[in-house]
């Protein structure tokens, strides 16, 4: 496998790998990586879909990518998905998937024809006083202090930043700006978390800086992320044959490791599972408390197990841990529970079997072992009349009912002690969402702290007390609360213990590489494997494993797209550099006056330069009447705005 750019192979074809026909594949886990994966191996690897088998625990696909409608609780969606424009893997594969909202076009060309025609960006970002807009106006408010900070961590080199904490190389100065209250509730980075992965964030999205006040930066699908993308790859690969068995836990996978040879030869040899065929089973799985109907069921029903032996020829592609993994739903009078104890087919329990193999297979401990510092919870409110409709429609300034665009992203409740944010995207979320309803979605950082309004910590609410929370930092009047979050709205809680393990503080080894030294016929896809420069908690990363991973081991001969290298171009970075101090030149910045005498002779020697036009043109240094008339290089660029 090696990386591209550029369009020249983006639109190639490979040669049908030798022997394709002869393997079978078999991919553990059926989220975002797993169908990429499969989508690869029936696309660009030309695999027949009957030899690839999809063993996925849950009983439909798409991992942490949901949308769906419980008939005991109504519709929820535990999170949600934002996109990019560089997210070259994800339009590399979804140029030829077939959307679920037109069949005839690409769930590229839908996307991108939306998102033309109604694009994406938010009036307001924040609230303070109950549903007063907190007039952040685009501003980061950092200090030169607080630039600095974020600049030594850019520059920092990522071994340096094993284990190490974001409050390692962030003080107040970054920590009590505008700038962290968008970073930590548009990614959920929490001040505890990793500053190796903060660090990839900030290079990965330097491009994106001036698009991050307003989610300007940002797309969205036209329907829940479920129905957006992942039934269009569910459709395609079900047109191709592959075999999905869900309800299926996949209980431990050997290998045969070798590190004696200098290969470092490992195999995977075979798989246990065990098919949970009882509904009872498939509830327990999805964190939806099952039926007295079900249990009685699942007591009559009996799991069978069996074993896959898997020779040289074989494929397998394995999603170690989860973080949706004891995800647990309540409804409108019963929390959501908080039940973060790992148990046999969860996810995790497959990794730290796996991983007590080979140091290769990654340390999952890292991750998993403080649910305290790794959970958030989200709430699916879905307004039952229009009543509270007047108070969405004041803050985020647009009519929920349009279709299109409605608050652009999340608003932020800047003074709730949950830390609450709220989104409405273009409604209806859902295909078959009754008319005149709204799905608003919310999620808190902080679940253990008691509310504003309900003076309870969001993890011990019903979903009726987190609507009364959200309604009262929305400006409903105190004693209209009660009533709207009873008769007017339903809400489904959802806890999800796991949901940024991946962002706990790591070093390198502690994620197991996509293929590993010496794999023969395996490789470790999903947000806990290991590859350069990207960004997890991205659908790009999910899939970017997926591609790598099939590409790696048919040895197709076509390059992965590279992560987009912004980081490397010298106008994304002056653009950044000075939209980070809201647009004010470098120059401005407290400097002592020999600092200042040195910066003005540094800045007349390159007067006649490309340089020296570069800076001007992206507010580096200020226009003044003595160099108006200094152009600037072409670039092609427009900046900013143009996101």
């Amino acid at each position: 496998m090696y990386y591209s750019s550029g369009n020249y192979e983006a639109f190639a074809h490979p040669l049908k790998p030798e022997g394709v026909e002869d393997k079978q594949a078999y991919i553990i886990g059926s989220g975002l990586a797993g169908l990429t994966a499969a989508s690869y191996l029936v696309r660009d690897g030309q695999m027949p879909g009957k030899n690839i088998h999809i063993l996925e625990r849950d009983p439909r696909a798409g991992g942490a990518c949901d949308g769906w409608d419980y008939a005991q609780l109504g519709y929820t969606m535990r999170g949600g998905r934002e996109m990019d424009n560089h997210f070259e893997v994800m339009w590399d594969l979804f140029r030829d998937i077939p959307s679920i909202e037109d069949p005839s076009v690409s769930v590229l060309d839908y996307y991108y024809w939306l998102n033309k025609r109604d694009p994406n960006y938010s009036l307001c970002r924040a609230t303070v006083n109950r549903g007063q807009n907190a007039h952040t106006d685009n501003k980061f408010n950092l200090s030169d202090a607080g630039c600095m900070e974020i600049m030594k961590l850019f520059f920092t080199p990522e071994e340096d930043l094993q284990d190490k904490l974001i409050t390692e190389y962030f003080s107040d100065e970054v920590l009590n700006s505008n700038f962290w209250l968008y970073w930590r509730t548009m990614f959920a980075f929490e001040n505890w978390h990793s500053a190796l992965e903060m660090k990839r964030y900030i290079t990965r999205f330097i491009h994106h800086v001036g698009g991050l006040p307003d989610f300007s930066a940002l797309r969205f699908t036209r329907y829940n992320q479920y129905e957006s993308m992942i039934l269009p790859l569910v459709n395609y690969l079900e047109a191709h044959g592959v075999d999905f068995q869900f309800n299926t836990h996949v209980l431990d996978v050997n290998f045969s490791c070798d590190d004696a040879k200098g290969d470092n030869r490992k195999m995977a040899t075979d798989i246990t599972l065990r098919h949970e065929p009882s509904p009872a089973a498939v509830d327990a799985a999805e964190g939806v408390p099952a039926s007295d109907a079900d249990a009685a069921d699942n007591a009559a029903r009996q799991a069978s197990t069996e074993t896959i032996e898997l020779t040289e020829n074989d494929l397998v592609f394995i999603t170690p841990g989860s973080c949706v993994a004891h995800s647990s739903f309540g409804d409108q009078n019963t929390p959501a529970k908080f039940a973060p104890q790992l148990v046999p087919g969860d996810g995790w329990d497959l990794w730290k079997k796996i991983a007590t193999q080979n140091p290769a297979f990654g340390h999952p401990e890292k991750f998993c072992s403080d649910p305290e510092k790794s959970n958030w919870e989200s709430a699916t409110v879905t307004t039952l009349d229009d009543k509270v409709l007047p108070y969405i429609e004041a803050i985020c300034q647009r009519d929920p009912l349009s279709g299109d665009v409605v608050t652009g992203g999340i608003v932020s409740v800047k003074d709730s002690s949950w830390l609450l944010s709220w989104t409405i995207n273009r409604q209806p979320q859902f295909r078959d969402q009754k008319p005149g309803t709204v799905c608003v979605w919310m999620y808190s950082l902080f679940t253990d702290v008691p509310g504003d309004y309900v003076k309870k910590p969001m993890r011990d609410c019903t979903g009726k007390e987190i609507c009364e929370e959200w309604l009262y930092h929305i400006g409903v009047p105190e004693e209209q609360i009660a009533e709207l979050a009873e008769n007017s709205c339903n809400t489904v809680p959802c806890m999800m213990p796991y949901i940024t393990a991946f962002f706990m503080p790591r070093a390198e080894g502690d994620r197991p590489d996509v293929v590993p030294e010496g794999a023969v016929n395996f490789a470790f896809i999903g947000q806990f494997a290991e590859t350069p420069r990207d960004t997890i908690f991205t659908t790009e990363y999910s899939m970017r494993t997926g591609m790598e991973a099939v590409y790696t081991l048919l040895n197709i001969d076509r390059g992965v797209p590279e992560v987009w290298g912004s980081v490397y171009d010298l106008r994304c970075l002056l653009n950044a550099t000075v939209l980070l101090r809201d647009g004010k030149p470098a120059t401005d910045m407290n400097m002592s006056l020999i600092e200042k005498l040195m910066l003005s002779k540094g800045l007349k020697e390159i007067e006649d330069t490309d340089i020296y036009g570069l800076l001007k043109e992206y507010g580096v240094i200020p226009t003044t009447d003595k160099n108006a008339d200094v152009k600037g290089p072409a670039t092609g660029a427009v900046w900013p705005g143009i996101h």
